[in-house]
């Protein structure tokens, strides 16, 4: 295949693709294969000569679609969300055929700054001040694993970056109970040790308890432990738990400990002015992760994290050797400091598309249509007595169980959720919340519409 062949195919994938939105609907939202299937079907060893694209690509029509899990189902209802919109599609391929390396601002001038002004204008949507600067990383783990590494080095007077950790008091981060996965990995991979990830206990309204917060502190500073930072939960993954982002960072504020905010899914949501109350007192925050792949409809990967002051990360991420340097051009940024790879991609490009392509308004319209769908779906099934609703909506999250009369519902919902999902009408996941096996309901599809949401009701009263 030479760049002759680029317009041919390139058109031949992009009429694929159109089919393929229009009608994934029609397709199970869950593949019904059994592992090892799909490598049955590929050679052992690659091929010693070139074959025919017509070929390959009649092998990726026959094998790849209705082998997949299909994230850009109208029903696909489980984990978050991961969206691509029209608008972010043709930007991706765009960016794939100028195929930059977007590590330094000499190697990609458009790319730094669309990125910048991109930085600016989802500032601005979610109502942050503007002293918020920041960068688009691939996912929220590693926009969170830079800021642990932060915090590391802030705690250590960034000696940690030279000497190590060895023979330091060891440092303590602290989260709340419902805190994402993502936090733990980022203190593993840190160095400083799950052991040292401190989760505290949340109230009646799964926020993190401010007062244990403080005692922990206060118990760790008295037995010679180095607190280092606060990770603050807005949206978290299981229930959709929000901490009390200002009482949480009055006390950060007090012991001179970094805070970093996890608002990867319901970030987006603060484009709504009427939700921001969620996360009132954002403004004195350290950083912030969102991520406009979750809700946006801004194709993965796409984490953006806003920095109050990007000095300490850049401090701490950054590495300039002489082959990096750009000569004549001191005050450029290179993105690439603020972030753990070397290389990286033109992602601004779908935002910049994004935005343009559906406004503020649109977008907007979206996220309050899924939420009000969403509690109107809540309501539906708690009427119905063989369901029991365990966490009211949070935005657009709510979990529930199957309760039937002399059943054990944590079994009970088990079993339906699996004949649910080999159904594939429909794809929910599961949580377990105080000892409850629970079903996740998120909806957040960008182009879902009020009757997918409502089908679930449908397929739940189908198969109970």
């Amino acid at each position: 295949m030479e760049i002759i062949d680029y317009k041919k195919w390139s058109n031949r994938a992009t009429e694929w693709g159109a089919d393929y939105l229009q009608n994934v609907g029609k397709k199970p939202v869950r593949p019904n294969i059994t592992p090892g299937s799909i490598a049955s079907l590929l050679p052992s060893n690659p091929p010693e000569d070139a074959e025919d694209p017509e070929v390959i690509f009649k092998d990726f029509e026959n094998i790849v679609p209705d082998a997949m899990t299909h994230w850009q189902h109208p029903r696909f209802f489980a984990y978050f969300p991961s969206n691509a919109s029209v608008a972010s599609i043709i930007a991706e391929q765009l960016v794939n055929t100028v195929a930059a390396q977007c590590m330094l601002w000499q190697t990609s001038p458009a790319a730094t700054e669309i990125e910048q002004v991109m930085v600016q204008w989802l500032r601005s949507a979610l109502g942050l001040p503007e002293h918020f600067t920041g960068t688009i990383h691939d996912a929220a783990t590693t926009a969170t694993l830079s800021a642990v590494l932060t915090m590391r080095e802030l705690a250590l007077g960034h000696n940690g970056l030279q000497e190590g950790l060895f023979q330091q008091s060891p440092l303590r981060i602290y989260a709340s109970a419902q805190t994402h996965s993502s936090i733990d990995k980022a203190v593993r991979i840190s160095g400083i040790g799950q052991k040292n990830l401190i989760k505290i206990e949340t109230n009646d309204n799964f926020e993190m308890r401010a007062d244990l917060l403080e005692q922990a502190i206060l118990s760790d500073i008295a037995n010679n432990l180095k607190p280092a930072g606060i990770i603050i939960c807005i949206g978290g993954t299981s229930i959709g738990a929000f901490d009390d982002v200002k009482s949480i960072i009055k006390i950060a504020k007090k012991y001179r400990l970094y805070t970093h905010v996890d608002a990867a899914w319901a970030g987006s949501a603060m484009i709504c002015p009427e939700y921001r109350t969620l996360w009132n007192g954002i403004e004195d925050a350290d950083s912030i992760v969102f991520n406009p792949h979750k809700w946006l409809g801004a194709q993965a990967d796409c984490s953006v994290q806003f920095l109050s002051d990007p000095t300490a990360q850049i401090n701490t991420l950054g590495l300039r050797p002489d082959y990096l340097q750009t000569l004549e051009q001191d005050e450029v940024t290179n993105f690439n400091e603020w972030t753990i790879p070397l290389g990286r991609r033109f992602r601004a490009l779908k935002l910049w598309f994004l935005l343009r392509a559906y406004g503020l308004n649109g977008l907007r319209n979206m996220i309050r249509n899924h939420i009000k769908w969403v509690e109107d779906l809540e309501e539906k099934i708690n009427s119905n007595p063989k369901f029991k609703v365990i966490t009211n909506s949070r935005l657009a999250l709510f979990t529930f169980q199957y309760a039937p009369v002399g059943e054990d519902a944590n079994e009970a919902t088990e079993v339906l959720l699996k004949k649910i999902n080999n159904d594939g009408t429909i794809y929910l996941t599961q949580t377990m919340h105080e000892d409850q096996f629970v079903i996740r309901m998120t909806a957040g599809q960008f182009y879902c519409t009020r009757e997918d949401i409502m089908t679930v009701y449908d397929v739940l009263e189908n198969l109970t």
